[in-house]
């Protein structure tokens, strides 16, 4: 097992918002620095909500492009297409035979989804609820433990992600770990972030989220950017009175597209008045827009040209495949199949 080995995937369901740069995918580009990077589109999980084929194959090359316009490298990580894995899923069935019903039912996102039904008055509280959606934290382990991960990015309020994968693994270990033919999965650990740095503002001063519709598309085009800005709310206090920045949105979202020292001259600026909110919103719209602007022509030349695309997850799922036939060989040897 190779050390240190950071992996992380991305769904398919849409297009990515300011929260996900700031709290996703810059960290996760930064380690690339540090660890050995595999990073993946999770195709498959997408298809518990995604029901059009073409649309999944936009949103597929649209999270592609996303990561490699912010500036992933494939030759220093490796990105990949989940379906093009096929070992994942060889190792789903085996963890699938291990882990016992009572544990899914415990999953934040199925009991979700039976308390949305229950409030709604439905009888049955598994309606629309399909076997992938209750079987997510099962192919959400595979993914990990395929790849013998040993680091991996989560939100403060996905940590069962990591539990149950330490969980679903323990089956596995205490059945067929160690001795003779055995073989031990190897538990992660999550790398969560507990800063309020991490939690991007959406425009609502909610964390930045698509299902609070409260967020800035990623690749808006510059005019719609600074419209998207400019509608942040804002209270009425005049340009010459003295303002809180700490109950600003504007402002909290300028904190991470420009340095320390301009974070510390707008602030005093607020306090001390004179400065308005459109005057905030401006500033921070020429700040994202020149970190973005780059950013978002090379996502519109990737795009124009998905061959391109397409290419590079083919020849990144190579090298994913040939470090997950490493472990599915060992798990197939453990149980007996091999």
């Amino acid at each position: 097992m190779a050390a240190n080995t950071y992996l992380t995937g991305i769904k398919p369901t849409g297009d990515f918002h300011l929260g996900n740069y700031v709290g996703a995918i810059k960290p996760a580009l930064a380690a690339a620095k540090v660890y050995d990077t595999y990073y993946f589109v999770a195709d498959y999980h997408a298809l518990n909500t995604v029901k059009d084929a073409d649309e999944l194959r936009h949103s597929i090359r649209s999270g592609a492009a996303t990561w490699l316009a912010c500036g992933l490298d494939p030759a220093e990580t490796v990105i990949y297409q989940q379906s093009k894995v096929p070992e994942t899923f060889e190792l789903t069935t085996v963890l699938t035979a291990l882990t016992p019903k009572g544990l899914m039912n415990r999953a934040h996102a199925y009991k979700a989804a039976r308390d949305r039904n229950n409030e709604a008055g439905i009888t049955d509280l598994d309606a629309g609820v399909n076997m992938g959606l209750f079987n997510y934290p099962i192919l959400m382990a595979a993914d990990i433990l395929i790849m013998e991960a040993t680091h991996v990015p989560v939100g403060r309020d996905q940590s069962q992600h990591i539990e149950y994968t330490a969980d679903i693994a323990g089956y596995f270990n205490n059945r067929y770990g160690q001795g003779g033919q055995g073989y031990t999965l190897p538990l992660p650990k999550g790398v969560i972030d507990d800063s309020e740095a991490s939690i991007l503002p959406g425009v609502d001063g909610r964390k930045m989220s698509k299902s609070y519709d409260n967020h800035i598309p990623l690749f808006l085009p510059e005019n719609k950017l600074k419209k998207a800005i400019r509608r942040i709310p804002t209270d009425s206090t005049p340009v010459e009175d003295p303002k809180d920045p700490d109950t600003s949105v504007p402002f909290q979202l300028l904190t991470h597209f420009v340095g320390p020292d301009t974070v510390a001259d707008v602030r005093k600026r607020l306090e001390r008045g004179g400065t308005g909110w459109g005057d905030l919103k401006n500033e921070l719209f020429e700040a994202v827009n020149a970190e973005l602007g780059p950013k978002r022509e090379r996502y519109e030349e990737l795009m124009a040209d998905p061959r391109q695309i397409d290419d590079i997850l083919e020849a990144g799922s190579v090298r994913a495949r040939e470090r997950a036939r490493a472990v599915l060989d060992r798990v197939r040897a453990a149980i007996g199949v091999a």
